[in-house]
């Protein structure tokens, strides 16, 4: 019998971390990896120590977000995360080559298991987790393996992404997974039920990306920052 012992490797890495952010949405175009990498790039500023890791095989794009080039991880009993702006970064897209990865079903589900299993974070006060989209076997490994991570879903105002929000939100729920809240990016500035927190669109965002600090200083940054009191976030 063959004992695969990556999960007790990955417990043995995130162990010493004491919040896992799981930044989830299940439409594309709606923000996930900007809140994903602005609310790390936000809890450095504050001061804890944190780390962001994109696990999006689809579409990698924090290390865009961030501006992050000629950046790897160091080897040292496994991969050490650069650290880029005060965040440590890990991307599926230091493997890649920032070209398309032609993976398959179990297949990105084990490469994403051996990225969590080989990466040392050491100690963290957040992990902030960019998801892979949707609710698929990656995502579901991620979940079952990081078990104390608390979701933090983004949605936009459109009915569909609404619709899908609340499906995947039952499914969550029916999973017994921790829910943090939900933002509603390019919102109206009417929070509709189940929403935590709005953000409202930022015309400004676009020019920011892959600046972090003229990120910070975006009105997408303040929203964002103003709604982490109300997520249980510092």
């Amino acid at each position: 019998m063959n004992i695969d012992p990556r999960p007790s490797v990955i417990e043995e890495r995130l162990k010493n971390i004491k919040r896992v952010i799981a930044v989830t949405g299940w439409k594309g175009g709606i923000g996930k990896s900007v809140t994903a990498t602005t609310l790390a790039l936000l809890l450095a500023k504050k001061g804890y120590k944190t780390g962001l890791f994109d696990l999006d095989f689809a579409g990698a794009s924090d290390h865009i977000i961030l501006g992050a080039k000629g950046l790897f991880p160091k080897e040292e009993k496994g991969l050490e995360p650069p650290v880029y702006e005060g965040v440590k970064f890990m991307s599926v897209v230091f493997f890649s080559e920032n070209k398309a990865v032609p993976l398959r079903g179990a297949n990105v589900s084990d490469a994403i298991i051996e990225l969590l299993a080989i990466t040392q974070w050491g100690e963290l006060d957040f992990l902030v987790l960019d998801m892979p989209p949707g609710i698929n076997d990656a995502a579901l490994d991620v979940m079952r393996f990081a078990r104390k991570a608390e979701v933090l879903a983004v949605t936009t105002p459109s009915v569909l992404a609404h619709d899908v929000l609340s499906r995947s939100m039952a499914l969550y729920k029916n999973l017994k997974v921790p829910v943090l809240g939900v933002v509603e990016n390019m919102s109206p500035g009417r929070a509709r039920a189940g929403v935590s927190a709005c953000i409202k669109t930022d015309t400004g965002l676009e020019k920011a990306i892959g600046r972090p600090s003229a990120l910070l200083k975006t009105a997408f940054a303040r929203d964002l920052s103003r709604t982490l009191k109300n997520l249980n976030l510092p």
